[in-house]
């Protein structure tokens, strides 16, 4: 996709300066302004209002799975997913100036950061405290400025917050991935026939006895390939399930379009988030 002019260009993310969102804002969009935002309806609300161009949204993690609330917030935001970039996440066990491995008594992190980097942990015999994101983490470190706490925090982070990295890429998998996407308030969509494509959309089943293996089959019958189906309930309903599906190709593709077709007799909505390329990272994963 084209980005913003520059004059005006601002893209933001949920966390503080040196999350993880922050660092793929700086590699995939580095002549944009970074704008930190307290919450994920704060980054919505950002984008919505004008305040920003661009939206930088984690939605998966290989370890961690989904992230929580948004694919609750995508159907309804009013924004198009334009573009997706995959982070190897790296986490580095980071502290004061003058703190050492054996001065450390407890580790500061969001809760899946803790989750992810268990064996340090367990190794120093640390007593884990929940920050709300990674980057905060380390910044109540440097506030605290006291050599017996740490943070497990994004290598950004202890650059921007002037702190020591005791011990680095501290997470316990190396595959540890996340994905993001990029939201934008213009549906911009990728053209057919010039490379790999991402379709999103979300769909609710009607209530017929095998809907949603009728509603998925034209998938199947037209050989296109789903890469994601996440269910979740709407508005509390134990009844009312909506989908949320991924394939691989471009609504105009005659196969998509056949089995979207299809899909359509079956469900009470379909609505399309985005249709975007797919990310070259894509092409490394296994099959």
């Amino acid at each position: 996709m084209t980005s913003p002019s520059a004059a005006t260009a601002r893209i933001a993310y949920q966390g503080e300066p040196g999350a993880n969102s922050h660092i793929v804002c700086q590699q995939h969009y580095p002549s944009m302004e970074s704008v930190a935002c307290a919450s994920f309806e704060e980054v919505f609300a950002t984008v919505r209002g004008g305040d920003a161009d661009l939206a930088m949204i984690p939605i998966d993690n290989s370890i961690a799975g989904r992230v929580a609330d948004i694919h609750h917030f995508l159907p309804d935001s009013g924004l198009h997913i334009v573009a997706e970039h995959f982070l190897r996440i790296q986490f580095h066990l980071m502290a004061v100036p003058g703190a050492s491995l054996e001065s450390l008594r407890t580790v500061h992190s969001h809760v899946h950061a803790l989750g992810q980097c268990r064996r340090v942990i367990a190794e120093h015999g640390l007593t884990t405290v929940i920050s709300g994101d990674t980057a905060g983490a380390a910044r109540e470190i440097r506030d605290a400025a006291d050599p017996t706490q740490a943070a497990i925090a994004p290598p950004l982070a202890a650059e921007i917050y002037g702190l020591d990295v005791l011990a680095a890429d501290v997470e316990d998998e190396d595959h540890n991935t996340t994905r993001f996407i990029v939201l934008s308030r213009e549906d911009v969509q990728a053209s057919a026939g010039n490379g790999p494509v991402v379709t999103t959309f979300v769909f609710n089943v009607r209530n017929l006895p095998a809907a949603l293996y009728k509603a998925l089959g034209g998938f199947a019958t037209n050989g296109v390939n789903m890469t994601k189906l996440e269910s979740y309930m709407v508005d509390g309903e134990f009844t009312a399930t909506q989908f949320l599906a991924e394939v691989d190709g471009h609504p105009d593709d005659p196969p998509v379009a056949r089995a979207l077709e299809e899909l359509a007799f079956f469900t009470t909505d379909v609505k399309l988030l985005g249709v975007y390329p797919a990310a070259p990272f894509r092409a490394t994963m296994e099959s």
